[in-house]
């Protein structure tokens, strides 16, 4: 029987990653959705969605399987939507391209094929296009930085202190700090109170442009992004039980049905999984389950401030939300960038793929983050040389 000391580390983990998640990417979510049409009332469904789901999620699966299984929103998911305001501004129609990306997520659960492709796609291409959609949100920052110098600038200067003396909380501090700031720039009648979080459900409607530009590098940023780098934490601490097919089936699943309260996909977590699946949660690694469930267990409650949060982007300019959003996806940008170009031989086939993606180019409806793979395929296959024939 665990006794309250035993138990103290691993929930403190739980709700320091649970925390620390919500706080350092809710803004991103928020502004994505904003992005392609979804309305406050919407915003603040899919938040508490999402916060049910993946904390139930964590809550059973972690009890089942006794690991420190912990879930997410998908932060480059939300940066892509972020760039998608070109594909479409037709909330139902971004809904739809949702529900594909949680079809294509079950099917790679029932179909193990459809994951390793994915895994196949070259990671300087996977990298380099996830680089392509996070460039223009960090070049929020510094737009906000031109636009509202009193505001931004103390916002990033709390980023960049915090990234000196205490990195794991430099991102929280900086939602933070852009909280206060939103208080002072805001007009009093730029939003309303508060109230309960409550669901607005959205009819799909099945646009195939949108599908295509949309639902298909979802699913692809999520895997590749999200999904893969989780299963590699859980694999670095230890734990090597294959339970792949469980987290892909129950995420995909409650992707699609989250979809319909306007909620984008969730997937395995990777950075915050860090927190409850490492020694920091346990020196026993049988007890760290204790962490993702007490994790879980805090996401429901943060549920309840899905209004709040949804006021707060309401409020704010859109330009200070990006810059925190920018901030938020810093360090996935220097990790998307150095493995991009980590190869030399894969170096312009990268690069060609970042300048498609980041371009923004929209062609037939469809958006650029679909063309960057389409290049970035094609450049491979060009300047790869055919090996040598044995002399």
């Amino acid at each position: 029987m665990p006794t309250i000391s035993d138990l103290s580390q691993p929930v403190s983990a739980g709700i320091v990653g649970a925390v620390t998640g919500f706080a350092s990417s809710f803004a991103i979510v928020l502004a994505g959705l904003t992005a392609v049409g979804a309305t406050p009332g919407q915003l603040s469904s899919a938040l508490l969605v999402l916060c049910l789901a993946q904390g139930g999620l964590a809550m059973l699966l972690s009890w089942r399987y006794r690991m420190p299984v912990s879930f997410a929103w998908s932060t480059p998911g939300a940066a892509l939507l972020v760039t998608a305001g070109a594909v479409t501004d037709d909330f139902a129609a971004a809904v739809g391209g949702f529900v594909l990306c949680a079809a294509l997520i079950v099917l790679t659960g029932c179909w193990p094929v459809l994951g390793r492709l994915i895994n196949r796609i070259p990671p300087s291409i996977a990298a380099a296009m996830l680089a392509g959609i996070l460039f223009p949100i960090c070049l929020a920052p510094v737009t906000a930085a031109v636009e509202l110098p009193l505001v931004a600038l103390p916002i990033i200067l709390v980023w960049l202190v915090l990234q000196r003396f205490a990195p794991r909380w430099a991102v929280p501090a900086a939602m933070a700090a852009t909280a206060v700031g939103v208080a002072f720039v805001a007009e009093p009648s730029a939003a309303g109170q508060p109230g309960w979080p409550a669901l607005a459900l959205v009819a799909p409607v099945w646009d195939p442009a949108v599908m295509v530009a949309l639902g298909v590098p979802l699913y692809i940023v999520t895997m590749a992004g999200q999904n893969i780098p989780g299963f590699a934490v859980l694999t670095t601490f230890g734990y090597r039980r294959d339970i792949s097919r469980s987290v892909l089936l129950s995420t995909g699943a409650a992707s699609g049905l989250g979809a319909l309260a306007a909620a984008p996909p969730m997937n395995l977590a990777a950075l915050s999984a860090a927190i409850m699946a490492g020694p920091d949660a346990h020196a026993d690694t049988e007890r760290r389950w204790i962490a993702a469930f007490a994790g879980g267990a805090t996401y429901l409650v943060l549920g309840l401030a899905a209004p709040l949060a949804t006021l707060l982007v309401e409020a704010a300019p859109p330009s200070l939300i990006q810059a925190a959003a920018g901030l938020a996806l810093m360090g996935a940008m220097i990790n998307a960038v150095g493995t991009a170009f980590e190869r030399p031989d894969h170096r312009l086939v990268a690069l060609g793929t970042f300048l498609v993606v980041a371009s923004g180019t929209t062609i037939a409806g469809v958006g650029s983050a679909f063309w960057g793979l389409v290049a970035g395929g094609f450049l491979l296959l060009t300047v790869r040389r055919a090996p040598r024939a044995p002399s």
